[in-house]
């Protein structure tokens, strides 16, 4: 069985929503994980049952339940959240496939460089008013300048994991 999405405007939930990092650090030792609080976004779906949207983070919002190492992230070694306070990324596709996944193609902008990226989501809790995507995706953090690495430390990928939740406006 095919779930429809119903056409018109959707507004992103951020009380639903979870936008998660997990990186190995300590020469793969050790995980670190960090959540984001500060999250915004919309789109659209159209009559062919395609989607279009943009999606914002707040790098400032990072929270690894160490504020030493959040002060660090914050800082112009990698998110650089003076000067780059959002990630985003711009949905230029998003079609389904299948009964209940949905392959995501647009734009990661991260410290201002943006990159083309495609995954695949799948599609949980749909109703006439509400629609939940849960993806993980796994992106090399040196794509977008975040290349500190003090004594090779550091892995160069870092897994991403989102639950956004979509309300119907309107």
């Amino acid at each position: 069985m095919t779930v429809a999405v119903a056409t018109g405007l959707w507004q992103l939930d951020p009380t639903a929503t979870t936008v998660a990092l997990k990186h190995k650090t300590m020469w793969g030792l050790v995980t670190v994980k960090g959540v984001f609080s500060g999250v915004t976004g919309s789109g659209e779906v159209g009559e062919d049952s395609t989607a279009t949207g943009v999606f914002s983070v707040a790098a400032a919002s990072i929270d690894t339940k160490n504020e030493k190492r959040d002060v660090h992230l914050r800082s112009a070694d990698f998110f650089d959240t003076d000067n780059h306070p959002e990630i985003t990324y711009a949905v230029r596709t998003a079609e389904l496939r299948g009964s209940d996944q949905v392959h995501v193609t647009g734009q990661l902008t991260v410290r201002g460089i943006s990159r083309p990226h495609t995954f695949t989501a799948g599609l949980a809790d749909v109703s006439a008013d509400a629609v939940t995507l849960n993806a993980e995706f796994v992106i090399d953090r040196k794509d977008f300048g975040l290349d500190w690495n003090q004594l090779g430390m550091m892995k160069d990928r870092t897994t991403i994991t989102a639950a956004l939740r979509f309300t119907r406006k309107g």
